[in-house]
């Protein structure tokens, strides 16, 4: 991996380029086109962003990966409201996947999360690379993914703890903020400012 590269916060002057990178990292992957371009784009102005935890990663003058946080809560099984974060989306541009990069930005931006004092982060993901990161499956922590049917696959529901003990104790509904969820309509009609790409079906999409 190329050690030449910097990690800052995502700047008024980056979010075009941040949503082109997303759109180039989700095309067709999880269903024909995607819509995190257009997400990234409503939850910058979401009230539960977390703006101190927007980054973007540079090399030779160029971005090639992003991540950001969102404030939200497990409603707890005894009446607590557990305050936790989640994240995403989080990518790499698509050519230099597979090289570090992801690992490198996933693991500083944790870092900076911890350090604002933020107790968990939930989200999801694949076990097989945030596991390298310490994630492990939101269920061995108590946690339960909000309107899965009991008995569904979870594997995709994934938990860190930034504090040490933070959900000891605690079971469970994990919330995913309302802001991630975009109406088609709105996702064409904002596509439509960008290249035009072919939307394919593939095999392992889940949409």
């Amino acid at each position: 991996m190329n050690t030449k590269y910097i990690i800052r916060h995502e700047t008024k002057e980056d979010q075009r380029a941040v949503e082109e990178l997303i759109r180039e990292s989700f095309w067709n992957v999880y269903r024909p086109g995607c819509s995190e371009h257009y997400v990234i784009h409503v939850l910058r102005d979401d009230p539960a962003f977390v703006p101190q935890l927007d980054f973007v990663m540079e090399k030779d003058g160029v971005i090639i990966g992003q991540n950001m946080f969102m404030k939200t809560v497990i409603d707890a099984d005894d009446g607590r409201t557990i305050d936790v974060l989640t994240m995403g989306p989080i990518c790499i541009t698509p050519e230099l996947k597979r090289k570090g990069y992801g690992k490198v930005l996933l693991d500083y931006s944790l870092e900076k999360a911890a350090e604002m004092g933020f107790g968990a982060v939930l989200f999801e993901g694949n076990i097989l690379f945030y596991g390298k990161s310490g994630f492990t499956y939101a269920r061995e922590l108590g946690i339960r993914y909000h309107d899965l049917p009991e008995g569904a696959d979870d594997s995709f529901f994934l938990c860190r703890e930034l504090i040490p003990g933070y959900l000891d104790g605690i079971t469970g509904v994990y919330q995913t903020p309302q802001g991630y969820y975009v109406p088609d309509e709105e996702v064409e009609e904002f596509d439509r400012s960008f290249p035009p790409k072919e939307k394919l079906k593939l095999p392992g999409q889940l949409f």
